[in-house]
């Protein structure tokens, strides 16, 4: 009972912020993780690196040792430790501590290469920032439920610039180089429609400067289109969303006022601690 209390409690801290300790380890490791990604961009630059590089060293392996105790409390404190393993969050875990060892195995010279390329992996530690933003989740869920109408509305732009293309290749393709075929017409009318505009086509004539013209306020109309689908879904569907983790499948997004997992049935961490979680049956 006392291991299965220290359990919940380890479970509390590093997997939800509902508790001042739950806030405080957030807060700790995002600023490593921070410090990580610095240290990673910043070894990129030779300068920097043969300045500071044993620093970045000792630095990097004092994080990979901070990291690996982090992933392997949040295996023991998981019920079902695999499904965390080979959950999102778990694999990033995984990718962001295996370069660092694997480099102890492979220091010869024909490996160097290698080693700098596995090396970069340890960027994958940026998507653990994501874990600690409820606004990014509840965006996430924003798009996903937005998914059918930005699918429709792509498939729509996609005839849309098909059209475009053609038309203006008729318009320039006999006396513009630009225009040489339907799909580099294509792809200037999608260059003009997202008002990136790299300018590396131009219409000469006076009709396709006016197409032009209209495509690039058609643009403008366009982009706001998404803009506005997702939005209306955050508004539909934001809800007050607790930091709960499911100690059995490991999964999150639950209301603030759940009491059992939405996923498994597995019941939650109560906020604000003291009771233990009840079993599910067959564990």
């Amino acid at each position: 009972m006392p291991s299965r209390s220290l359990r919940h409690r380890i479970h509390e801290i590093i997997f939800e912020a509902d508790t001042p300790a739950g806030k405080y380890f957030d807060v700790i490791l995002l600023g490593l993780i921070c410090l990580s990604i610095l240290v990673v961009m910043l070894e990129s630059s030779a300068d920097f690196n043969q300045t500071y590089g044993t620093l970045f060293f000792y630095i990097e392996w004092f994080l990979t040792i901070v990291f690996t105790i982090e992933y392997i409390l949040r295996l023991w404190v998981t019920i079902n430790p695999v499904r965390y393993a080979l959950s999102f969050y778990g694999i990033v875990d995984i990718l962001a501590i295996l370069p660092s060892y694997l480099a102890l195995f492979l220091a010869n010279a024909q490996y160097f290469l290698i080693i700098r390329i596995l090396r970069l992996m340890r960027v994958f530690r940026i998507f653990k920032l994501g874990q600690y933003l409820t606004e990014g989740d509840q965006l996430m869920r924003a798009v996903l439920a937005s998914r059918n109408k930005i699918s429709v509305f792509l498939f729509v732009v996609t005839i849309l610039v098909i059209i475009i293309g053609s038309f203006m290749y008729l318009i320039e393709g006999g006396s513009n180089p630009g225009f040489s075929s339907i799909p580099r017409a294509v792809y200037w009318a999608i260059v003009t429609i997202t008002t990136v505009g790299y300018g590396d086509i131009t219409p000469q004539t006076r009709v396709g400067q006016f197409v032009s013209a209209v495509v690039m306020i058609l643009g403008y109309a366009i982009i706001a289109v998404p803009t506005g689908i997702v939005t209306n879904e955050i508004i539909r569907t934001t809800k007050k969303v607790s930091t709960q983790v499911c100690r059995y499948c490991a999964r999150e997004g639950h209301a603030d006022d759940a009491i059992y997992c939405k996923y498994c049935g597995g019941r939650l961490n109560p906020a604000g601690g003291g009771r233990l979680p009840r079993e599910i049956k067959g564990q």
